[in-house]
């Protein structure tokens, strides 16, 4: 007997490719149970499904940089901050925070079927008694249209996402003159693309290539530095109210238009924020896709 469950949650993470570099991702997951029928009739109650599997998740990889400790270039050491992440390739990078803000995986690339394949060995073995195998789908959520992914952490943030390297895949939406945009859609999201988003209060240091982000936050003092190319500063915390506000001001100040972006932070949630260019007509844009 089997019993499934779709949609039954998301992850959120970044996770190190070889080819790519840091990459924001949002996963669906879906979630098959194999086993016999208890007394009461059922495999295994629907309401205690979700609650067991989404605490398996959020305790283990979700808000986690997912690092294939076998990548070339990859190498993972100690240090006051608890690890230190650098690559070589495809650019160089230096992560650092407490153990728990990492998900070290012996492979050389990080796929979809081995991050399932791991979390269902993981859940099989926490199984109930008459419940013989766990086995988890992840997906990308299917977009039409415009979809990018970004990494960033929130140092105020009471929960994982004070992680300073986690992130999103997340659609775009962009209203000018009352009309959806989908050309500036897609236009800003190939810009926004695999970009790690800080606060400039933030930035530690900085040169003509390279950007050091550093914080304190509750669970431990993070860093991470990156070519400088692929960050983008915003004035605040990089909370999806603060990137769609932001967003809605690069985009007006381009093309002086007002305008209305709805930014999603992962799967069906987000921000929605106007930029009335009228009332500042002062603005400029310092991003351009």
């Amino acid at each position: 007997m089997s019993l499934f469950v779709q949609q039954l949650t998301h992850i959120d993470v970044s996770l190190w490719c070889p080819q790519r570099g840091l990459v924001g991702c949002s996963w669906q997951v879906d979630a098959v149970l194999d086993g016999e029928l208890g007394e009461d009739g059922m495999l295994f109650d629907f309401g205690e499904v979700k609650p067991w599997i989404k605490r398996t998740l959020d305790s283990g990889l979700d808000h986690t940089l997912l690092v294939p400790t076998k990548a070339q270039g990859v190498n993972v050491t100690e240090c006051p901050e608890g690890l230190c992440i650098t690559t070589t390739t495809p650019y160089p990078m230096e992560v650092r925070g407490p153990q728990e803000a990492f998900s070290l995986l012996p492979w050389h690339a990080i796929t979809l079927d081995t991050i399932a394949e791991h979390l269902s060995q993981q859940l099989t073995e926490q199984r109930p008694t008459n419940v013989h195998q766990v086995t988890l789908t992840l997906s990308d959520e299917a977009i039409e249209g415009a979809a990018y992914g970004y990494s960033h952490g929130l140092k105020r943030h009471t929960g994982n996402c004070q992680r300073i390297a986690h992130g999103h895949r997340s659609r775009l939406y962009i209203w000018q003159n009352s009309e959806r945009q989908p050309l500036l859609e897609q236009q800003w999201a190939a810009w926004l693309d695999n970009r790690y988003l800080l606060e400039e209060a933030d930035i530690a240091a900085h040169d003509s290539d390279t950007i050091t982000c550093r914080y304190q936050a509750a669970q431990g003092e993070f860093a991470i530095t990156l070519p400088k190319s692929l960050c983008s500063v915003l004035p605040g915390p990089t909370t999806v109210e603060n990137i769609a506000a932001w967003l809605a001001k690069e985009v007006a100040s381009q093309n002086g238009l007002d305008t209305r972006i709805q930014a999603f932070e992962g799967v069906n949630k987000g921000a929605i924020a106007m930029y009335p260019l009228s009332a500042n007509s002062s603005a400029n844009s310092s991003a351009m896709p």
